[in-house]
């Protein structure tokens, strides 16, 4: 019996230590992570939200929040952005902040694949028709089969997602469809989102307790661990846009040219030389229209004809007129995601035709003119014999020095005589006829 009691005693001793250490000791305050998405939706977008992801399960964070503010994006990215949130370990939270922020086109697919999709009041959803979302501008043909398939299939995309997260599919269909877009309070109505929060605060009480995936959620009191971008992906984030690409290709034509018109300035081939390159490469991202590429190649060819052309400036009003509708045309402007905009294209186009008129011109024309100076500039030159002029024998003085002197005829002292050729360090004359 003694040893009994003494086993009693011992359990009821390690149960009151027990409780005294877990009344000492505070249990670790969950975390949650916080990405913010603001402008357009591309591989640099990709890439940092993957990035998050892993660092999220890395830290064994209770949800990744992605905050988005974006008027659309690439497809292709789109595409690649919904399979990682389908693959995280983490629970995901997409909340389309502040107001009046907005997840359009691309942002369509992201805020429905979260497994809690919320909204800040004010704030608006939808119009995620498919027009020039693809890399490669395949979805620019003009091909009405190749529309409605595209439309089908990103449609069909739309209602899987929404069908997987238990979200209203038929609204997910139609915002690709009919372009529908709505308020943060009619999505909520609608089942298109999950809930209306001010701000994270409010965001992170309404969400504790839900389950995710299979997890509970405990985010009433967690700490907001914010996941910047890295400096590549803010760099590829500015870099990788409409008129950053325009801009390169203006330096490329002026870069290549001036230096074909002006050689050895060396600088400007090498600036035409990276940025072509740069191009090149962001060509293969963005969804550039070959047929305004073909109209601003058409207007440096006219640029450069006009210049040997006496057209009178017919042939550089034509090459403006290309060029403008060209960059107008470079990328799809019904598309806000990539919309370039008039305050570029105008100045670029004035630029670009002051640029071939003057600086190109004048170096183009400065290729062309006579020699002036040099040994072959006394070629045809007119002087007067020093000496007699006899077979090899003879002098006479041009361009300051003295030359001896060839000629097949023989020449008096004093005679006028002109220069018809160079051999070595004598010149070849002949009888000048006054």
């Amino acid at each position: 019996m003694k040893c009994n009691g003494d086993v009693m005693k011992r359990k009821a001793f390690i149960g009151v230590a027990a409780l005294w250490c877990a009344t000492m000791v505070p249990l670790q305050a969950a975390e949650v992570g916080l990405i913010k998405v603001d402008g357009t939706i591309g591989p640099a977008t990709a890439s940092y939200i993957a990035r998050a992801i892993e660092t999220a399960e890395a830290r064994n964070y209770s949800c990744l929040i992605i905050q988005l503010d974006t008027p659309g994006g690439l497809l292709d990215s789109t595409k690649d952005i919904v399979q990682q949130i389908y693959a995280s370990k983490v629970p995901t939270v997409s909340y389309v902040a502040p107001a009046p922020a907005r997840a359009g086109s691309a942002g369509v697919f992201i805020t429905l694949a979260a497994n809690i999709a919320a909204m800040a009041p004010h704030t608006r959803i939808g119009a995620a028709h498919p027009v020039n979302l693809g890399s490669g501008g395949e979805v620019e043909k003009t091909d009405d089969v190749m529309k409605k398939k595209q439309e089908n299939d990103t449609a069909s995309f739309a209602e899987s997602i929404a069908d997987k997260r238990n979200r209203n599919a038929e609204w997910a269909r139609s915002a690709v469809v009919e372009s529908a877009s709505i308020t943060a309070e009619k999505a909520l109505d609608l089942k298109v989102v999950d809930l209306i929060a001010k701000d994270i605060p409010d965001l992170l009480e309404q969400i504790d307790g839900r389950t995710a995936d299979g997890q509970e959620l405990h985010t009433s009191k967690a700490t907001v661990i914010k996941i910047p971008m890295t400096t590549r992906e803010t760099f590829l984030q500015l870099v990788l846009r409409p008129e950053v690409m325009f801009i390169l290709m203006l330096i490329v034509i002026y870069g290549i040219i001036g230096e074909l018109s002006s050689p050895g300035a060396i600088l400007p081939g090498v600036a035409g030389a990276i940025a072509l390159i740069l191009v090149l490469y962001m060509s293969a991202i963005l969804p550039v229209n070959m047929a305004g590429l073909a109209l601003i190649a058409l207007a440096l060819v006219l640029f450069i004809a006009d210049i040997f052309a006496p057209t009178h400036g017919v042939l550089t009003f034509g090459g403006i007129l290309a060029f403008f509708l060209g960059a107008l045309m470079f990328f799809n402007r019904t598309d806000p995601a990539f919309r370039l905009s008039l305050a570029y294209i105008v100045p670029a186009t004035l630029v670009t035709a002051l640029f071939f008129m003057f600086v190109v011109g004048a170096g183009l024309r400065a290729q062309f003119l006579p020699v002036r100076a040099g040994r072959e500039a006394m070629l045809g030159k007119t002087t007067v014999a020093i000496t007699a002029i006899r077979a090899t024998e003879g002098k006479v003085f041009v361009e300051g020095e003295y030359w001896n002197v060839s000629s097949d005829t023989p020449i008096e002292p004093g005679q006028a005589v002109e220069i018809v050729e160079i051999q070595g360090l004598t010149l070849k004359v002949k009888p000048k006829i006054l």
